[in-house]
């Protein structure tokens, strides 16, 4: 009679106890190349266009549970600094409410950068074209190529640095459910 109850015991905290939970592959066209579970940190842009970076908290019926905290630096009154936790957010996402996936380029802003360089490429393409007018003899051709190159570079880096992986025609995402856990 023990043995039996042992066994139905084992049984019964296996199903409880070692379920699969639910995942979120990424695809570009039909190859998965990335996976999100729990446990997970993801940065996205939700279908109204807030960035999140958070902690996938669960993945259950088709909802992303997120938790997305928001950590600074504070003083002591030794004049040291500490990592605190200032406060936490929790988010319910549907998976088909992400608009992207990630953000290029990591923390560097590429864009800041291409407009920077568009600007003063054209600062300096302005300033060799009133040198041109004022004083011929003073007129460098070589500032003028570079500084429309150097225009042209930004400009270039402005259109083709992307904003993450839009989901979409080459992007997708699809839900893989692998738990039991439905709701009724």
């Amino acid at each position: 009679m023990k043995a039996l109850l042992l066994i139905i015991s084992f049984f019964i905290a296996r199903q409880v106890f070692c379920q699969q939970a639910d995942f979120i592959l990424l695809k570009k066209k039909n190859r998965t190349i990335g996976s999100y579970y729990t446990g997970n940190n993801i940065a996205l842009t939700n279908a109204q266009g807030s960035y999140i970076e958070a902690l996938i908290t669960n993945i259950k019926n088709d909802t992303l549970f997120l938790k997305q905290s928001i950590i600074r630096q504070i003083p002591t009154n030794l004049g040291v600094y500490v990592l605190d936790t200032v406060a936490s957010y929790r988010y319910q996402y549907n998976y088909k409410e992400i608009k992207a996936i990630g953000r290029a380029g990591g923390k560097f802003n590429v864009s800041g950068s291409a407009a920077a360089l568009m600007g003063g490429g054209a600062l300096l393409t302005v300033a060799s074209g009133v040198v041109y007018l004022a004083d011929r003899n003073k007129f460098s051709p070589q500032l003028l190529v570079g500084s429309m190159a150097l225009g042209g570079i930004g400009y270039a880096l402005a259109k083709l640095t992307g904003k993450g992986m839009i989901i979409g025609k080459k992007y997708s995402l699809v839900y893989v459910e692998v738990s039991n856990n439905k709701k009724p």
